[in-house]
C-alpha cells in the first residue's frame, strides 16, 4: 500500500550533508518526493513510497547520516502520493 508523508526532522540536520544523504536513502527505498532545509533549521521531506519501504526510511531519518545530530522526527499523513518518479533535492 502507497502512503505519502511529510516529514519533519529536528536537531543539528543542516550542513552535514543529510538532504543528499536523504535522496540517496530514497532512492535505495524506492521512495519518491523531495527534501529541503527550513529556515527554522529542520529539515522537510515530502515523500511517497510503499509502506514498509516507508517504515525503513523513517527509521533511517530518526539517525540520518553520521555527522547529524537528529532529536526529533515527526511525520504527517497526506491524501495523495505524489506523481513524481524522482526523488529531489530542493
Amino acid at each position: 500500500m502507497k502512503q505519502h508523508l511529510k516529514i519533519y526532522i529536528s536537531g543539528h540536520v543542516q550542513g552535514v550533508f543529510f538532504r543528499v544523504s536523504t535522496q540517496k536513502k530514497a532512492n535505495r527505498f524506492g521512495i519518491t518526493g523531495w527534501v529541503r532545509n527550513c529556515a527554522d533549521g529542520r529539515v522537510e521531506i515530502d515523500a511517497s513510497g510503499e509502506q514498509t519501504d516507508m517504515e525503513e526510511f523513517i527509521n533511517w531519518c530518526h539517525q540520518g547520516p553520521n555527522s547529524a545530530q537528529v532529536s526529533h522526527v515527526s511525520t504527517q499523513p497526506l491524501p495523495d502520493a505524489i506523481a513524481s518518479r524522482h526523488f529531489k533535492i530542493h
